[in-house]
């Protein structure tokens, strides 16, 4: 005689209070080993009392205060969750809390050198006509003035703005189509041969050359060229070579190799599968590369160039080798000496317009080091932007 008792039915079932307690022994177990959340917040505040005792001891200050308050939290910690929890997850939040700490002293110089400029820099980026003048008339009299009768600092830094963005726009025309074009042929064309070895090589030692060597280069390259064209036509007359070109050349030299680097990453992004189907429809390489290849990668194009630019903008030793320094707004690259926003400040803090009253001299370098830093700031949130607003869209938005 078949059983036709279903499985169910053979084995009786657990009364409910059985299940529940069942359960509450599972999440216990679950939940038995697990810290409370604000035990951070506790061994912290422990951690600070004990480290100012302990700071107290050695000559308080709140170096030594941080660091014994730093360390302690690290032990505190490590022993509680040894002693509650286990090795292995002591170990975890061991080096967790280690990472935090190194984050944050990474973190200090940078938030110590923005609140320095802005704490200082700000009385001199409200001085009236900061902005809109040059330091055209201002001498160590009208310094003296200011500081010892309590008048308001002249001078300002247009000039010094007006320079850095007209010698940076000519760098940018000047590396952008050199860059681009030796991306292209690194990534579309080469195979590697010995000239694409070759370029790679040489667009790795370009990318840590001083700063300064850079300068030198162009200053000769500028005069070489000069002379040159001299002795055959005698066009140019006695032109010096220091001028605003000269300085787009020396940030051009430093701007190559990191618009290089960027554009063949980006271009090596873009999928074979969009290049393959471009040929299959008959459409030349060339034509490819222009209408595919570039508009697919042109957000990490232009944000690499943006950030090329950031990089270049606040170069010092080129500018002051090249384009030297004047008090007036020069707006030809060609012709004469052109101030830049790093030298303005070098020079106000080197050579005060008065030595034995510099306070105003510093005043406009702290003001026009802030101006700077928003500047640098500003390409690199465009930088993000271009990224976020020309980046390929895909899942059909």
């Amino acid at each position: 005689m078949t059983n036709t008792t279903t499985p169910d039915a053979a084995e009786p079932r657990a009364p409910e209070g059985d299940s529940l307690q069942t359960r509450g022994r599972t999440r216990s177990r679950l939940t038995q080993h697990a810290q409370p959340r604000w035990q951070w917040a506790a061994v912290l505040a422990v951690s600070a009392v004990a480290g100012s005792a302990l700071s107290a001891l050695i000559g308080f200050t709140v170096a030594t205060w941080l660091i014994a308050t730093a360390v302690l939290h690290v032990v505190i910690s490590y022993v509680i969750t040894v002693t509650r929890v286990g090795r292995r997850r002591a170990a975890d939040q061991l080096w967790r809390n280690l990472i935090f700490i190194a984050f944050l002293i990474a973190l200090l110089p940078l938030v110590s050198v923005i609140w320095s400029v802005v704490s200082v820099g700000v009385p001199g980026l409200l001085a009236p006509g900061f902005l809109s003048s040059d330091m055209q008339g201002i001498t160590g009299t009208v310094d003296e003035a200011s500081q010892t009768e309590g008048s308001a600092v002249l001078g300002g830094i247009r000039h010094a703005i007006i320079g850095s963005l007209i010698i940076t726009v000519a760098a940018t025309v000047i590396s952008v189509p050199i860059g681009l074009l030796t991306s292209i042929y690194l990534v579309e064309y080469a195979r590697g041969g010995l000239l694409s070895r070759a370029i790679t090589f040489f667009v790795d030692v370009m990318t840590g050359i001083p700063s300064i060597v850079a300068g030198l280069f162009a200053g000769a390259a500028m005069a070489w060229f000069l002379g040159t064209i001299n002795a055959a036509t005698g066009l140019f007359g006695s032109m010096s070579s220091t001028m605003g070109i000269t300085a787009a050349v020396a940030l051009s030299v430093l701007m190559i190799p990191v618009v290089v680097r960027t554009t063949e990453e980006m271009l090596r992004v873009v999928p074979n599968e969009l290049r393959e189907a471009s040929f299959a429809l008959g459409v030349r390489k060339w034509r490819t590369i222009l209408k595919v290849v570039i508009p697919t990668a042109v957000s990490g194009i232009a944000s690499g160039v943006t950030l090329a630019v950031a990089r270049v903008i606040g170069e010092t030793a080129p500018i002051l080798v090249t384009a030297g320094y004047v008090v007036n707004t020069n707006w030809n690259l060609f012709q004469g000496w052109i101030t830049a926003l790093p030298v303005y400040i070098y020079r106000q803090f080197v050579n005060p317009t008065s030595p034995a009253f510099a306070e105003p001299s510093h005043q406009r370098a702290w003001a026009a080091a802030l101006v700077l830093i928003i500047i640098v700031m500003l390409l690199n949130l465009i930088a993000r932007i271009i990224a976020k607003v020309f980046a390929p869209k895909t899942g059909g938005r």
